[in-house]
């Protein structure tokens, strides 16, 4: 049934009731994640019963009422909703594209590619080169890309994004114009504000915790200080008390009790309360039973259970199971 789809699965529907042509036009407004997750869900729907095609239509007729009730169709509109959600620049690419009809090319087309491919075509620039093309990516892409790198510069680019507070517009179309020679493409860049603390601790973010903690580890070495800046703006376990309800609940259905109640013996009174209010009262009551019942735990096995729930939470983040919203923005 429709009810139990998730968004790309539906727009995979959609798109395959509409034809070549429409469904062609409609993924020229999508970005490369946008289409990477329809196209694969284009690829692996089937057994699509005709009830299902009619709620996936009628769900989409009924948002694009709602919409249009609002006002789309105004590009100011368009520009004011885009800015608010997304911030001026990261904005600005999508703008152009939708509103004004612009294109992807140079640095923007790295994001068609994988990371392996991405990571191979960079290789051999300077460290400042490439921290500048990882900061340009998504994050989640730009973290495969650095796990794709030779692991002794993995930290000293991590460092380079972190203290990267810019480039010059000129230098920043220069690295453009030289990824449009390997594209044939063209491209003006309107914006060079990328890279920063945020940037690399997002990166880290979505990286898997090994990888993550040997980088750290490394940037300790040369700089404490910038590490520990890096390292409290990452998602930590505490982060979750910002979590949506549903969010909360789905993740609750992945983790096992004895972990949940090791990794709440060390957590604050709001981040345990968000736990007990998304459990039926029978759960939150055994659960607080487990936890008077623990006695003291090892703060690196409450760690342990803190990063176990941590991984679950970004792989269901990933798959759109779930929203993480950390203390400075949304993590996906």
């Amino acid at each position: 049934m429709a009810g139990s789809m998730k968004g790309a699965e539906k727009a995979s529907v959609l798109l395959l009731t509409l034809g070549e042509d429409a469904a062609a036009e409609v993924m020229r407004y999508l970005g490369p994640r946008e289409v990477q997750k329809v196209g694969l869900g284009m690829t692996t729907v089937s057994n699509v019963n005709r009830e299902t095609v009619d709620e996936v239509l009628d769900d989409f007729i009924k948002a694009a009422a709602e919409q249009t009730a609002l006002g789309v169709g105004s590009s100011d509109y368009i520009r004011s909703v885009l800015v608010k959600a997304l911030g001026e620049e990261k904005a600005g690419s999508i703008i152009d594209r939708i509103v004004m009809g612009g294109s992807t090319r140079g640095l923007d087309q790295l994001k068609w590619l994988d990371p392996r491919t991405i990571a191979e075509m960079i290789r051999l620039e300077h460290p400042q080169i490439i921290a500048i093309v990882l900061s340009y990516l998504e994050s989640d892409q730009a973290a495969l890309t650095l796990a794709e790198m030779p692991e002794r510069v993995r930290h000293d680019i991590v460092m380079r994004v972190a203290t990267l507070e810019g480039i010059q517009p000129r230098a920043l179309q220069e690295l453009d114009e030289i990824m449009e020679k390997q594209f044939a493409g063209q491209q003006r860049l309107k914006s060079s504000s990328i890279g920063g603390l945020q940037s690399a601790a997002h990166i880290l973010n979505n990286m898997d915790s090994l990888n993550e903690g040997q980088i750290l580890d490394n940037i300790k070495e040369i700089d404490d200080e910038l590490a520990d800046r890096i390292q409290e703006l990452m998602f930590v376990f505490e982060d979750l008390s910002q979590m949506d309800d549903r969010s909360m609940q789905q993740l609750l259905r992945e983790v096992d009790t004895g972990t949940l109640t090791l990794a709440l013996k060390g957590a604050s009174e709001e981040l345990q309360a968000k736990f007990f209010n998304n459990l039926s009262r029978r759960a939150a009551e055994m659960l607080q039973e487990d936890l008077d019942a623990m006695g003291p735990a090892r703060i690196s096995d409450v760690e342990g259970g803190q990063k176990e729930i941590l991984a679950i939470a970004k792989r269901m983040a990933d798959e759109g199971t779930i929203t993480l919203v950390s203390n400075t923005e949304q993590y996906v």
